[in-house]
């Protein structure tokens, strides 16, 4: 699981499959190309090895929770 305050900035890429659940608040997921997607309680998201950014754009927590598993870059 993860909290995210408010205003926590950082583009960044894993070597896994991520799975995550919005448990509590909302968070906007930020792609390499611009897009967002804001992900309210109850919405899920999969990535593997994308660009992204985690952004809390409310004045209260988010809470999600993320399985991760290894996964090997290809190119």
């Amino acid at each position: 699981m993860g909290v995210f305050e408010p205003d926590s900035p950082g583009m960044h890429t894993t070597d896994t499959v991520d799975y995550g659940i919005c448990l509590e608040g909302e968070l906007h997921l930020e792609l390499d190309n611009g897009k967002e997607v804001k992900l309210t309680p109850g919405a899920c998201v999969v990535q593997q090895g994308t660009r992204h950014a985690w952004h809390n754009r409310s004045d209260k927590p988010a809470l999600m929770c993320y399985v991760l598993v290894g996964a090997e870059r290809t190119s």
